[in-house]
């Protein structure tokens, strides 16, 4: 029996929340409402994510040994996930993150920093770390090292899911042991020098055999190419507090949902559901939501609609 249902590799991050009533312009000044400390980071919100639905989850990577780094440790722990693979830098601060939020619109605006000390070398990754999972997520930091981890669990015959926003150097290996591309709405077209959104997935997907090609497109939902058809889910309308975090919960919900074996269409809706909940409450894990939850707003709720892509999911 497996010991882990999904496995992660890539970023934490301790955020810093800052609450104004509206962003200023350019040069201009704003008033803080509010300050907070919350732990976020792409990979380990999206392990939460997935800890709080109820499986088994596992993460690999490096946290600094600062107080940053123990409220990440500390959130990560109390949420049953096993760091026995985590490596706790000497004199190294965590990496963090200045998340400005227009409480007049819910967005925001990020200002990071993640020391070189907290890079993870591709070494620290062996099969004993990977074998024991069902799946394993990982992001396009520490590119040599995902890369491994992705080619490791490939040769065991465990799917891999990657969360990519931007091109890294050398991402091209990781793209070629992944199973499910789950990425930002600009990547497939700066990565394939495609336009059209649609060729852009189509032809990442052809060329490197993936199984699903996927992008989430904000408040437009989420969009996927599986088995030669595009799948089209529309975002869910609910009141946006902050939409720190909608992306990572967004991919841990993924996870799960190709976990319990749902169809494409469910595990977008069921995203996208997981997504729109957590931007109703402040910070990047601040409303990971329930199954129950998820499936009664996927029920009940107002969803946006957009006619590209809409017209395309209706044909497919």
């Amino acid at each position: 029996m497996d010991r882990f249902d999904l496995t992660g590799i890539g970023l934490n991050a301790t955020d810093t929340l800052i609450l104004v009533p509206h962003f200023p312009a350019y040069a201009g000044k704003e008033q803080i409402d509010q300050e907070i400390i919350s732990p976020g980071g792409q990979v380990a919100s999206a392990l939460v994510t997935v800890a709080h639905l109820g499986k088994r989850v596992k993460y690999i990577g490096t946290v600094g040994d600062d107080e940053r780094g123990k409220i990440q440790l500390a959130s990560l722990r109390d949420t049953g996930i096993d760091l026995g693979d985590v490596e706790v830098r000497k004199n190294c601060p965590n990496q963090t993150a200045y998340i400005v939020i227009d409480q007049s619109t819910g967005e925001r605006t990020v200002f990071w920093s993640r020391p070189d000390c907290l890079r993870l070398s591709p070494e620290s990754i062996t099969p004993e770390k990977i074998a024991g999972s069902r799946m394993l997520h990982i992001d396009g930091h520490d590119t040599p090292a995902v890369e491994k981890a992705a080619k490791i669990a490939r040769e065991l015959n465990i799917p891999v899911s990657l969360d990519v926003d931007t091109i890294y150097a050398g991402l091209d290996g990781v793209l070629s042991s992944i199973d499910f591309l789950i990425a930002s709405s600009e990547f497939p077209v700066q990565w394939s020098s495609e336009r059209d959104p649609f060729r852009a997935l189509e032809r990442i997907q052809n060329e490197y055999k993936m199984r699903v090609a996927a992008m989430t497109l904000g408040a437009h939902g989420a969009l996927a190419r599986v088995d030669e058809k595009f799948v089209y889910s529309p975002a869910f309308v609910v009141n946006c507090v902050d939409t720190t975090g909608a992306g990572d919960v967004f991919h841990g919900a993924f996870c799960y949902a190709v976990l319990e074996g749902m169809s494409m269409r469910d595990t977008l809706e069921f995203s996208n559901a997981m997504a729109a909940l957590n931007c109703t409450r402040l910070g990047a894990r601040g409303g990971i939501a329930t199954v129950d939850a998820a499936r009664a707003l996927m029920e009940r709720a107002e969803r946006r609609t957009h006619h590209d892509f809409a017209s395309v999911a209706h044909r497919a």
